[in-house]
């Protein structure tokens, strides 16, 4: 089967390279799956460059989340053949492939309300942006939500999770293009981080308030200026740090103005609360269901393509998600 693999850490499209490689086989307690769609995280790039927190051997294949069809079971695993499944494939054996092995007790049904594509990109974005206003941040219908970097692919969901849940919305982008995209998500308000007064505008469009919680997946001097509008009592909800930057927060400043910090590590609740995971992704089918979520697929390219989008994702260029669709499903 074709599989893209890394064979040194660098930049994506410089060391992910389409290879000819053996047929997976199950093992016990194992699925063998038929990739239907392989949607492109940003840990996908940091996993190539070698900065993920998790390091696998090389060469190794990227790709940590799927949309599958059950082809085959493993001793003792249970499942249906031919069912549509959400999987998150071990590394090193990712998901840009034709085919992978997965543990049968981590997949999930896929939503019917959703495409392949779209289920593709439901699972780990979402999860994080679930696990982050509703079980760390506990946001509430009527208070303001702020989401950087709002017409990404995390920042998407997290738009779309807190309009569900009945929050002002308002949404921080680069550039008017994804301005526009964080419009028709539905923020309540847009803001170009590269033509607005962040600060000031969230102020004035909360009274001085500021905003009650901030989703933050970018990090470094976003987070400067989050400290800057949260609302007294407010939550910050640290989910990554895409700009490249880790910063350090000053807690004198947290303690005089009355705000949290949270930090989200989403992967912990596999391990730690896998039935919150599952009781989740419930929640999130049935939000799909009455189409109050649907996550935004920019593109769909096929697998030879898959260098180039993990690229484009890494520099920031994209705008929602892309996903991987092998040919042969298509």
């Amino acid at each position: 089967m074709k599989a893209w693999r890394v064979h040194e850490n660098g930049e994506p499209r410089e060391v992910m390279r389409l290879d000819d490689v053996p047929d997976p086989s199950p093992g016990p307690g194992e699925l063998l799956v038929r990739i239907r769609a392989a949607n492109v995280n940003f840990p996908d790039a940091l996993l190539c460059r070698g900065q993920y927190q998790v390091r696998p051997p090389l060469p190794f294949t990227p790709g940590v989340e799927v949309c599958a069809e059950i082809l085959a079971l493993g001793d003792g695993a249970e499942g249906e053949i031919g069912a549509r499944v959400l999987a998150q494939p071990a590394l090193p054996a990712g998901g840009f492939a034709e085919q992978a092995v997965v543990a049968a007790r981590t997949v999930l049904p896929a939503p019917e309300a959703l495409d392949d594509a779209e289920s593709a990109a439901l699972h780990i974005g979402y999860q994080t942006g679930w696990f982050g206003l509703h079980r760390r941040a506990r946001l509430r219908g009527g208070e303001t939500l702020l989401v950087h970097a709002a017409a990404g692919g995390v920042g998407s969901a997290a738009v779309q999770l807190g309009k569900a849940a009945g929050a002002t919305v308002i949404g921080v982008t680069g550039g008017p293009e994804k301005a526009r995209v964080a419009r028709e998500l539905g923020c309540d308000l847009v803001l170009d981080r590269r033509a607005d007064d962040v600060v000031a505008a969230v102020k004035e469009a909360t009274g001085g308030r500021g905003a009650d919680v901030v989703y933050d997946p970018v990090g470094g001097d976003t987070f400067t200026r989050s400290t800057k509008c949260v609302a007294f009592e407010g939550r910050i909800v640290v989910v990554g740090f895409a700009s490249g930057t880790i910063p350090t927060p000053a807690l004198s400043h947290a303690l005089v103005k009355n705000y949290t910090i949270l930090g989200l590590h989403w992967g912990l609740y596999n391990t730690k609360d896998p039935g919150a995971v599952r009781a989740c992704h419930e929640e999130l089918a049935a939000l799909a269901e009455r189409g109050a979520i649907k996550p935004l697929v920019s593109e769909r390219v096929p697998l030879d393509k898959a260098a180039d989008a993990v690229q484009r994702v890494a520099d920031g260029t994209t705008t929602g998600r892309i996903v991987v669709v092998p040919e042969a499903v298509r």
